[in-house]
């Protein structure tokens, strides 16, 4: 899909604030109401925009713990991931995760209320399952989600 600068411009207020009303984001980007709400529907019909969330506040939650699990599993075939891949589906307290390239084959985001937990998650979720060669959980101190979107009106090559 081409994107032109009111796409991108739509897109980079959407990924600070997905709840914005219409209006607000016609304002914004300089195009009328309804300009927008078919822009939008446009990027959501090709699959740019995927969805939407809310970020909440773990601590809040009950998780004063956060750490990010670096995951090596025992070979890297299509069986072993899928596996892995379908038990951590299975696991609230993982927020994200990523197969990466490298020594490691996933990193994954866990949450969880203390170190008795955690310790509990890295044995039930990693450790037990025989597709896992080996784990290394680090504590993340402080996360924060970037909000700017990647690309700017000037990246567009297509004219409005």
């Amino acid at each position: 899909m081409n994107l032109d600068r009111t796409d991108i411009a739509l897109l980079g207020l959407l990924r600070k604030n997905a709840r914005l009303p219409n209006k607000t984001l016609a304002e914004k980007a300089g195009i009328a109401p309804s300009t927008a709400l078919e822009r939008i529907r446009r990027l959501r019909e090709a699959g740019v925009i995927e969805g939407y969330h809310a970020e909440f506040d773990a601590v809040r939650l009950g998780f004063g713990i956060q750490a990010m699990v670096a995951v090596r599993l025992t070979k890297h075939s299509r069986a072993l991931v899928d596996a892995f891949l379908a038990h951590l589906a299975t696991r609230p307290e993982v927020m994200a995760h990523y197969h990466v390239a490298g020594a490691d084959d996933f990193l994954v985001h866990i949450l969880a209320r203390d170190a008795d937990h955690l310790r509990e998650l890295t044995l039930s979720t990693f450790t037990e399952r025989d597709e896992v060669a080996h784990i290394e959980t680090h504590l993340i101190f402080a996360f924060q989600r970037n909000t700017e979107l990647p690309i700017s009106a000037a990246d567009s090559h297509h004219p409005e």
